[in-house]
């Protein structure tokens, strides 16, 4: 019986001490986690407008300066979209946080260091086309806006696209920059254009069928595109 009951004392004993290091450990843990966001905070408000509390063009100008990018590199699009960032040209500290929190960044220099691990993490398929999706409703910029105009839609798919799509998105730029029926170019035409280079044999075109639900701007693409043939 006083065996049975040592090993008890034995075992509540080192459940005790094990309790204890996972304590010591979420403890640890914590602190580490609340250093981090301190850091975090801290390189948001090096950006950010006093008066908004908010990263505006100009902070988004000096982040790029810091990482050595050019304010049109697709990086920084994909920063905002890791961010879910709603407004262009502005980060909140919500967003921020959501964005460095994911990348395990919280010094200028590890988010220098993650941005071609976010390019690699942007270009799953999985990701791309949620990407892709974010990359027009960032650029929607006025309150309702549901349409981009047509230089803009060309400047971005060079920007997004152009690297995947070369010759698709090559065409597309200069049919758009000819035709005169468009004006603007809507989320269905933006998501069906993509479907189309993912979908469809180019430059030949063959299992192109009118009859299934393309945009229409598709259909007269193909048109101009045969006609040039």
């Amino acid at each position: 019986m006083r065996r049975s009951s040592s090993r008890k004392g034995q075992t509540n004993s080192t459940a005790s001490n094990n309790s204890s290091a996972v304590d010591l450990f979420r403890s640890a843990s914590g602190k580490a986690a609340s250093k981090e966001l301190e850091r975090i905070d801290s390189l948001f408000y090096s950006y950010a407008n006093n008066s908004s509390g908010m990263i505006e063009p100009e902070g988004i100008e000096n982040l790029c300066l810091d990482l050595e990018v050019d304010h049109t590199d697709v990086r920084i699009l994909m920063l905002a979209w890791k961010m879910k960032a709603e407004k262009q040209g502005y980060f909140t500290l919500e967003e921020w946080r959501r964005g460095l929190k994911g990348l395990r960044a919280d010094t200028i220099n590890k988010l220098k260091k993650t941005l071609p691990d976010l390019e690699t993490e942007v270009k799953r398929p999985s990701n791309f086309v949620d990407f892709y999706a974010f990359a027009f409703r960032y650029c929607l910029t006025e309150e309702k806006q549901k349409s981009i105009d047509i230089e803009s839609i060309c400047q971005l798919l060079d920007l997004v696209l152009g690297s995947h799509f070369r010759a698709q998105v090559d065409y597309f730029v200069d049919y758009l920059r000819t035709q005169t029926d468009y004006k603007v170019i809507n989320m269905d035409q933006w998501m069906g254009f993509y479907r189309f280079c993912n979908e469809i044999s180019f430059p030949d075109l063959s299992n192109y069928n009118a009859e299934l639900a393309w945009p229409l701007v598709l259909d007269n693409f193909v048109e101009w595109i045969k006609a040039k043939q």
